[in-house]
């Protein structure tokens, strides 16, 4: 961790909030044991140890532990189709649709996870949690259930050691990613890997309780609850989060990338420094002057992971990385740790640009350190440069080919330049994105994922009619053309705009009422920021009043 919570505390304490606030309380599995912390959207405004007797809803924290024993035992996959005649399905699938154990824990289906359904023997079950020194409420089948009060010491220490760890933490990086929690993968980056959970308050049937409980990005246990629904509390409290959580800078992702460095230019000699010894081959420890063919040279640093090899008598030099020490050194040749949102959107775009373009040998991915590519430091990244990067650890862009330039911009090519003027006017992260990239979407490396299922004919009859609507749009207060913006299909419910993403979903493309959708939506777009783009009254009727002209 660059930090721990206790000393991030120092910055937060003076920040307090009013009694009125609702607070969420945020427990850690840190050195010095487990701590609690109470945080308003203002701030953090007390730690302490985590007292043992302090209690939680287990609530939909059970369904990790059956996912856990199903990943851990190599349990065949048991797909759950959804027939529409179980009010949980809500939760699962449409009707019709099939998911597997990975959606249907980030998604939190219960039906899934019925332990009746996967033909769970409760003998088998105990026996394993009990091998798994599980938490006496795991040994019990009956137990799992969301009104079950567990420990949230006990909670923090079992996760600590369930399990599959490694795959559950991959896979709930889609919790951050779901669209429906508009924002929140750009308020928390990667950072946060956890099940969120939702009960009932106390004796209260109508009040609501929620949070999460999982880990950060290098395995650190995490808890947390407060007032409202997972969702509600997710959403209320990125921001605090965003400030007090550590980032987990150097956590291995476990895909190695080749790098043959320097592949357009020729290496004449390495020299070690202050030596006059020209290495001949062998890994490479320490600092080194590498002069080539055309007489220019660079210095570099190696700890290592840098080979010089000869093949037919010339030297070529091969660098073997980590996926995200490579995604920082790139940043740093490439762009630079600052602006934070522009640097931020750069390293996803590294790391999908590697994804989409790098080749495979065996377990490795290769590629070349080139400008036709992309440009690596032959040394270390640097300590800004990892920080960034583990923000957005394993975040790439799906739905199209990515690229990116020194200064100029393209849809599908991110301009570092105007990303950092963008960065500057106070853009975050996704913005800068969808402006380069509106019909790509935020996914996680090893599942690419597109919500947005583009609809070519309709963008194309928008922009045009938007031309011949400007006339009749441009007197209007607060009406901004978005110069970048992606139509998409909306697989169920009512048509909406995304805002941060810049996207507008519509049902079909075929009648009046599609059109009307289409010019509704994007009125709430184009007067993003404005009153007017809230009332859906003044809404509605210009766009009736544009498509009837």
């Amino acid at each position: 961790m660059k930090w721990s919570g206790t000393l991030c505390l120092l910055c937060f304490l003076p920040l307090l909030a009013t009694a009125e606030e609702p607070a969420l309380q945020l427990a850690l599995r840190e050195a010095q044991g487990n701590q609690l912390y109470t945080l308003t959207t203002a701030g953090v405004t007390r730690a302490m140890p985590l007292a043992e007797k302090m209690l939680t809803p287990l609530g939909s924290v059970w369904k990790l532990y059956v996912y856990a024993w199903l990943e851990d035992t190599h349990q065949p996959e048991q797909p759950y189709q959804c027939q529409g005649q179980d009010v949980g399905e809500v939760y699962c699938c449409h009707p019709g649709e099939r998911i597997t154990r990975d959606t249907a824990l980030v998604r939190s289906c219960g039906l899934y996870f019925a332990p009746s359904r996967l033909h769970i023997d409760a003998r088998a079950w105990e026996a394993y949690w009990r091998q798994h020194n599980g938490p006496s409420w795991a040994l019990s089948l009956s137990s799992l259930q969301p009104q079950t009060q567990v420990g949230v010491s006990a909670l923090l220490d079992s996760l600590a050691v369930l399990p599959a760890q490694q795959k559950a933490r991959t896979v709930l990086l889609d919790v951050m990613l779901d669209g429906t929690k508009e924002g929140l993968a750009a308020a928390l980056g990667g950072r946060l890997r956890v099940k969120t959970w939702s009960w009932f308050s106390g004796d209260e049937t109508q009040a609501r309780r929620g949070g999460f409980a999982g880990w950060l990005t290098d395995g650190t246990p995490v808890w947390a609850g407060g007032s409202g629904t997972s969702k509600t509390v997710l959403m209320r409290y990125a921001s605090v989060l965003d400030q007090f959580l550590p980032v987990s800078s150097g956590v291995a992702s476990g895909q190695c990338v080749q790098v043959h460095l320097f592949a357009r230019y020729p290496v004449q000699s390495v020299v070690k420094e202050n030596t006059t010894r020209s290495i001949t081959t062998g890994p490479l420890y320490g600092r080194y002057r590498v002069t080539f063919s055309n007489g220019n040279h660079i210095s570099l640093v190696s700890n290592g992971e840098t080979m010089l090899l000869t093949e037919k008598g010339v030297p070529r030099l091969q660098a073997h990385l980590d996926r995200e020490e490579y995604v920082a050194r790139v940043l740093d040749r490439e762009a630079a740790a600052t602006p934070l949102e522009a640097a931020k959107a750069m390293t996803i775009v590294i790391r999908s640009y590697l994804l989409q373009n790098a080749q495979r040998e065996g377990d490795c991915l290769v590629i070349n350190d080139s400008s036709a590519s992309q440009r690596v430091s032959p040394s270390p990244a640097s300590r800004a440069s990892r920080e960034v990067t583990a923000w957005t650890q394993d975040m790439i862009l799906a739905g199209r080919a990515v690229n990116y330039h020194r200064d100029r911009a393209a849809t599908g090519l991110l301009s570092w330049q105007m990303a950092r003027e963008q960065a500057e006017r106070g853009q975050r992260v996704d913005a800068i994105l969808s402006a380069a990239f509106p019909d790509a979407s935020l996914s996680r490396w090893d599942d690419p994922q597109a919500t947005c299922q583009p609809m070519p004919e309709a963008k194309r009859w928008l922009v045009a009619k938007m031309e011949q609507w400007r006339t009749q749009l441009n007197p209007e207060p607060g009406y901004s053309e978005p110069p970048a913006f992606a139509v998409c299909k909306l697989v169920s419910g009512f048509p909406f705009t995304d805002r941060q993403q810049k996207r507008l979903y519509i049902r079909n493309f075929f009648t009046l009422q599609d059109r009307l959708d289409l010019a509704h939506e994007y009125l709430h777009l184009a007067f993003d920021g404005y009153p007017s783009g809230l009332d859906e009254s003044y809404v509605e009727n210009l766009a009736r009043h544009l498509l009837m002209d």
